[in-house]
């Protein structure tokens, strides 16, 4: 394979987002969903989020990203596509991951929204207490 046809993939997840991730070299463009990033994620700090493992590895505009992302809000899907995002590159040069590890991008964050229990209003909220 040669390097302009090579491409990485990986999958991030995040609370109950999911993203598949693509990374070809090219010149910085991201595309989620068919969309640009920019229009996709308004506010500048789930961009921001997005460029992180880029930007500690120092590879920031050397690749295109492909997103497909599912579930969850846009945070949890900025949070997903930044965890599918590190895990390509450390399948692309495993030295990486080293860097990326000491920012603590390599591990999922694995908190979810507590269930709601039976019996009561909330996952830890009861009903109001009457003594008469």
């Amino acid at each position: 394979m040669t390097a302009e046809t090579q491409s990485w993939y990986a999958t991030g997840k995040r609370k109950s987002a999911i993203a598949r991730v693509w990374l070809r070299p090219g010149s910085g463009n991201v595309t989620i969903n068919r969309r640009p990033m920019d229009d996709y994620f308004g506010r500048a700090v789930l961009k921001m989020i997005l460029q992180e493992p880029f930007e500690l590895t120092e590879t920031r505009g050397k690749f295109d990203v492909l997103v497909n992302v599912c579930g969850g809000g846009l945070a949890g899907q900025a949070g997903a596509i930044r965890h599918g995002i590190t895990r390509a590159l450390m399948q692309m040069d495993p030295e990486l991951r080293s860097v990326l590890k000491k920012a603590g991008m390599v591990t999922r964050d694995s908190r979810v929204k507590e269930r709601k229990k039976y019996g009561q209003p909330g996952a830890r909220k009861r009903f109001q207490y009457s003594k008469r």
